[in-house]
């Protein structure tokens, strides 16, 4: 029972560091797959160009214009102007961060509707598709700021010695954060906003406001924001904890069994070393009490008795006999027949046996035996005449195992009796002396070998 108990609870204690285990590693994998996957999001005209920062969604960008502008003549196909006719705007391109996980990288592709020529871009890189004569022309620029068209296939333009970039209808740029120290676009942290800008112009009275922002992101979420996380964490704690009580309260069962082992050991000692003056008085039956203590534990294993119970059953037995100590020798070892009054003295061993095992307290029950072994189960007995079910377990257990004993051993005023005998002797018996449940429980160890008669 012990052992099948113990090897369930260390079950259980794998079981539960598998769960925290597996816990950790699912949590691990979500956040990594997390991490992994890439994040859209679609703005143009009045979900682009508003004063309203979205918080309802991850991730939004507001695109607006900065207040001063300032305008230029652009007479791109030599027609003599003089008026200005393009006016500049500083786009800022508010990327807003709504989540409590940081964004580890972000881009974001811009289509316009309308001519524009692009002046320079803060701190990002720029990549730049061009549709000319049907045909895409794909670069990629680090700065405009340091543009040289020597080293680009771009269609631009010069404008009062700034170069510009021409983007049609249809022409679309990608754009790069800078991680620099100076930029620190990306990454972006939870619930802050980085702001990237373009510097571009349209004919006066145009816009690009039709145009649309696609972003793509990516999401950096550490494995403490993942709940089965912390679950995992609260399932190895509860493991840990159980772990340590566990530990402490073998050590101290381990420290109490030693204990009970070694009290065991004294009160085994001390009642066998008492039997032993018992077994001194007489020594015609000398090992009775002993014998008798072990078919009485034979007896009551059968009946489904085990452990510390079977044991207490077994010490009962083998103090059935301890009133002789108070019987005079002379009567006890008498040699032939007993007159009334010696055979009174002799059964009052049951009575003084009870006495002396009153103030046993460490054994309940103790004294059970040894004040009624004597009983008979017709009611014929004595001390007390109990009959049946009245008459103490343990006694009527002790009543069969000693006189089997009695009947199997020499005495002074007889020899042993046959194995025949005997066990006529106890079917004869059954329901007048003995009990006869237990009585066929110990014919039962006789038949099977259990129980010999050397």
């Amino acid at each position: 029972m012990k052992t099948a108990r113990l090897i369930t609870i260390r079950i259980s204690f794998v079981i539960v560091l598998l769960i925290a285990v597996l816990l950790f590693i699912v949590s691990f994998i979500k956040a990594d797959n997390y991490n992994k996957t890439e994040h859209k999001g679609t703005y143009s005209s009045q979900s682009l160009f508003t004063d309203i920062i979205a918080g309802s969604v991850p991730v939004a960008v507001r695109a607006a214009a900065r207040g001063s502008t300032w305008t230029k003549c652009f007479d791109l196909y030599d027609e003599g102007l003089t008026d200005p006719n393009y006016q500049a705007y500083t786009y800022d391109f508010n990327v807003c961060n709504n989540t409590a996980d940081e964004i580890s990288d972000y881009s974001f592709k811009l289509a316009f509707n309308t001519e524009v020529f692009l002046l320079s871009a803060w701190n990002g890189s720029l990549e730049i598709h061009q549709f000319i004569d049907e045909k895409e022309y794909v670069n990629t620029v680090p700065d405009l700021r340091d543009y040289d068209a020597s080293d680009y296939t771009l269609d631009t333009v010069q404008i009062d010695g700034d170069v510009l970039v021409r983007m049609n209808p249809g022409d679309y740029l990608v754009y790069y954060p800078s991680s620099t120290i100076n930029a620190m676009e990306i990454p972006v942290e939870p619930h802050k906003v980085t702001v990237p800008g373009l510097i571009l112009y349209v004919k006066i009275g145009d816009s690009i406001f039709g145009s649309v922002l696609d972003l793509t992101y990516h999401f950096k979420r550490n494995i403490i924001g993942e709940p089965l996380f912390w679950i995992s964490i609260g399932a190895g704690l509860i493991w840990l904890l159980a772990l340590i009580n566990y530990a402490v309260s073998s050590s101290q069962i381990h420290k109490y069994n030693e204990r009970h082992m070694r009290d065991n050991e004294i009160i085994q000692e001390a009642i066998e070393t008492f039997i032993g003056f018992i077994d001194a008085k007489d020594p015609y039956t000398h090992g009775h009490s002993g014998r008798v203590a072990e078919y009485t534990r034979m007896i009551a294993s059968k009946m489904g008795y085990k452990g510390e119970e079977l044991d207490k059953i077994y010490y009962v037995a083998l103090l059935h006999d301890c009133g002789k100590i108070g019987i005079p020798d002379n009567i006890l070892r008498k040699p032939g027949k007993l007159t009334p009054e010696e055979y009174e003295i002799i059964k009052s061993h049951t009575i003084k046996g009870g006495e002396i095992l009153s103030s046993f307290k460490s054994l309940s029950g103790v004294g059970e035996g040894a004040l009624y072994h004597h009983e008979r189960y017709d009611g014929r007995g004595y001390p007390k005449g109990l009959s049946g079910e009245d008459i103490p377990l343990i006694a009527r257990m002790i009543c069969v195992a000693d006189s089997f004993d009695a009947m199997n051993s020499n005495r002074v005023y007889r020899k042993k009796l046959t194995r025949d005998t005997i066990i006529n002797e106890i079917v004869t018996n059954k329901g007048k002396q003995f009990d006869p449940v237990i009585a066929n429980i110990f014919l039962g160890l006789i038949g099977d070998g259990s129980i010999t008669m050397d």
